[in-house]
């Protein structure tokens, strides 16, 4: 039964919940989180933890997606990023933290990101950027736009790409649009390919069951938000509280899971994930996995240099993101600190995994489908 609450004369609205409103309720039984694994695995890939890097150049370069893969989790290279656009990417990026840090206009960062994206896509730098990460012996898992999926794919094919992430702020089954070019048929794309699709973002129930209807071997469910650094809600008004938007989908797995008789597709929660708390909570609304941005962007590897932006900072007239500073350049951790630890931090910001290990075995539960299940609770 849903919650419907009226906001006006004849207008109602569904009562939604964010991550911070909900806390997880231990069983009575409690195991060594020695004894808990938190394995994923999508088709036949799989990893140590059910953590996906979000699409940006602030957090993934090929050789930070490297360092991802070697350390269970996976690192998606923004395949219309500027790694496909420039070869000095590195000099290009540290233009922008000073852009960031000196000048005075709040809008100079995210102009100077609209020029860099004007660059054209150079397949060549990106095929290159993709074969060094498959050469690397990693998962390689690249995204790109529904609108440029298909001119792109078969560069990414032939570099060796595992994982084809198709992914906007909203993305949908039937895409409407006037004049003669084409819109993206995703069932059709996505069923001549040979990899595994990972296609979203989606906010309800109903549009996460027709994404799973295509063929998606995983739905992302959110469209990546962060405070301070995405602004999807100010600029569109549109939004989901994570809670609820997982929960959706995860209802939608279950019947489509029963209207297939058994094809299981993967909920893939993205937004309002930043400590190891969001994340167990992610998991038990019903995630598989989460799309990480602010905490991984803080890793000393991270491109971005200790700043964050989301892919969707660079579009060319309607931009949804800013650049957010997440650490400082003296001190920064590990990626290997943030996803394992050890951790000297007492809000939940390093050792993310490892913290959801000890999350599950408090709960008593072994593995992540099981604790899925656990118990939650609404906060008054």
């Amino acid at each position: 039964m849903r919650d419907l609450t009226d906001i006006g004369m004849g207008r109602t609205a569904r009562r939604t919940y964010e991550l911070d409103d909900i806390t997880i309720v231990p069983s009575r039984r409690t195991r060594s989180s020695k004894e808990v694994s938190t394995a994923w695995q999508i088709d036949a890939y799989r990893f140590d933890s059910p953590i996906l890097s979000h699409p940006t150049d602030a957090l993934v370069s090929p050789q930070m997606a490297v360092k991802l893969g070697k350390l269970g989790a996976l690192g998606a290279i923004n395949g219309e990023g500027l790694w496909a656009r420039h070869r000095d990417v590195e000099d290009k990026i540290a233009q922008l933290v000073d852009i960031a840090l000196n000048d005075p206009d709040p809008q100079a960062p995210v102009r100077f990101l609209q020029e860099l994206h004007r660059a054209p896509i150079d397949t060549d730098l990106l095929g290159e950027a993709v074969s060094f990460v498959r050469d690397a012996g990693v998962t390689t898992a690249v995204r790109v736009s529904p609108q440029h999926a298909p001119e792109l794919t078969p560069t990414l094919l032939a570099a060796g790409v595992e994982i084809l992430v198709v992914h906007g702020t909203i993305i949908s089954a039937e895409h409407v649009v006037r004049g003669e070019e084409e819109p993206l048929n995703l069932k059709t794309f996505i069923a001549e390919l040979d990899i595994p699709v990972i296609a979203g973002g989606v906010h309800d129930h109903r549009t996460a069951l027709h994404l799973m209807r295509t063929g998606a071997a995983g739905v992302i469910v959110g469209y990546g938000s962060a405070e301070g650094a995405t602004t999807t809600s100010e600029v569109l008004g549109i939004g989901v509280p994570m809670a609820t938007a997982i929960a959706d989908a995860a209802a939608a797995r279950r019947e489509y899971l029963d209207e297939t008789g058994g094809r299981y597709v993967h909920v893939i929660a993205d937004g309002d994930i930043h400590t190891s708390g969001d994340l167990a909570k992610a998991i038990a609304c019903g995630a598989d996995a989460a799309v990480l941005g602010t905490p991984l962007a803080a890793a000393a590897e991270a491109p971005g240099r200790g700043w964050f932006w989301p892919s969707a900072a660079a579009h060319p007239d309607t931009p949804r993101g800013a650049l957010l500073r997440v650490s400082t350049d003296e001190g920064r951790p590990s990626i290997d600190t943030v996803l394992n630890g050890p951790s000297d931090d007492p809000f939940g910001e390093l050792n993310l995994v490892g913290a959801l290990r000890r999350s599950m075995a408090k709960a008593g539960y072994s593995d992540l489908k099981e604790f899925q299940k656990v118990g939650l609770s609404v906060r008054a």
